[in-house]
């Protein structure tokens, strides 16, 4: 897979930028998982530094909301863009998120910093199932009261872990819905 996994002929649909010291076949994982599941074309940009503005030092983390806002400022380019960063990402009312995104925004973030496993393939399919419900969120879609559901909330690994990369009926036709408003043919 190149760095741009869109086919020349077709505009790319979002934007992946990679952010600090991030697993490179992570960030193509991603990519793939979101043009296979949701037929996003995705297209991953140069590696960026780690997001330092973002960094809060009383609490060693990094604020999403920060990360969102840079984001959203990036202009040209597909509607969607999400980075993908190896810091720990929290927000003001959470300890800590696996990633953030605005609820039918243009921005989201993925953090892989807590999805750390010695199995790499449990890693990588950690990292996907992250960018996809935070491709949800931005395609208006909440969390979702089904257990076995992507949009399902995931307070820690083992809730992560259990959920399947695939959405439930009802969200799945939302998504659906969704990609057609913001793509049309």
């Amino acid at each position: 897979m190149t760095a741009d996994t869109s086919s020349s002929s077709a505009r790319p649909h979002i934007d992946l930028f990679p952010m600090g010291r991030v697993d490179a076949v992570a960030v193509q994982v991603i990519a793939a998982h979101l043009q296979t599941l949701l037929g996003l074309n995705a297209r991953i940009r140069p590696r960026q530094e780690d997001p330092l503005y973002a960094f809060v030092p009383r609490r060693d983390q990094y604020e999403a909301g920060k990360i969102l806002l840079a984001l959203e400022g990036i202009r040209g380019g597909p509607l969607l863009k999400l980075a993908v960063v190896a810091v720990d990402l929290y927000t003001p009312i959470l300890t800590f998120v696996f990633g953030e995104s605005q609820l039918g925004g243009r921005a989201g973030v993925v953090s892989l910093f807590r999805l750390k496993d010695p199995d790499r393939q449990k890693f990588y399919g950690r990292g996907a199932k992250i960018a996809l419900h935070e491709v949800g969120h931005l395609m208006g879609l909440t969390h979702c009261r089904r257990t076995d559901c992507l949009m399902g909330f995931s307070h820690n690994l083992n809730d992560l872990d259990t959920l399947t990369d695939t959405f439930c009926p009802a969200c799945s036709y939302e998504v659906g819905r969704s990609l057609k408003n913001r793509f049309p043919s």
